[in-house]
């Protein structure tokens, strides 16, 4: 079995890591209303999510150095409310998708969020998806965004065979009453 390695340069790895540090820094002075200074200190301290900053245990937080027991308290507190006004948000969104969406092949309730996150609501939004326009949306590989995008096409194809046999049926019919 040969196997492939994806081993980054030094300078890909800064960047990546720049990256997520941003993203985290954002995320938690967005989501916590915190400054950008309190958003360091937890990503310092390795907090990369709400949810770690909502349930770990809080003598660990309670063991930064910058933090006291109300403070401590404060985030965790935002930390829980941003994670259940983003639940219930997400909840509310899944309602507008159409059930032909839910029903297609593959989709995942996790896939279904992010793509009504991106506005995409119905099958036949899903299939007039480019390719890396549904990875961007959802972080598959390309070959598995193929294969959903092809999916969600497959109506497209049995429903215009279905329409064709049904428009032929009636001239066969009118051609067959004029014979006799």
């Amino acid at each position: 079995t040969q196997s492939t390695w994806d081993i980054m340069t030094a300078d890909e790895s800064a960047e990546k890591q720049a990256t997520e540090t941003d993203t985290s820094r954002k995320l938690f002075m967005e989501k916590l209303d915190v400054d950008e200074e309190i958003a360091d200190i937890l990503i310092s301290e390795g907090f990369t999510s709400l949810e770690e900053v909502a349930y770990v245990p809080i003598q660990e937080m309670l063991e930064i150095e910058s933090f006291d027991e109300d403070t401590v308290t404060e985030l965790r507190t935002r930390a829980k409310d941003a994670l259940l006004t983003m639940e219930i948000a997400r909840e509310e969104n899944a309602e507008g998708v159409s059930q032909n969406l839910r029903d297609v092949e593959g989709l995942t309730p996790e896939l279904i969020a992010k793509l009504t996150e991106a506005g995409v609501a119905t099958r036949d939004d899903l299939a007039d998806l480019a390719v890396d326009e549904l990875t961007d949306i959802t972080g598959q590989s390309e070959d598995d965004a193929k294969a959903l995008i092809m999916t969600a096409r497959a109506h497209w194809f049995t429903d215009d065979a279905a329409e064709t046999a049904d428009a032929a049926e009636p001239a066969d019919a009118d051609l067959a009453s004029k014979e006799q």
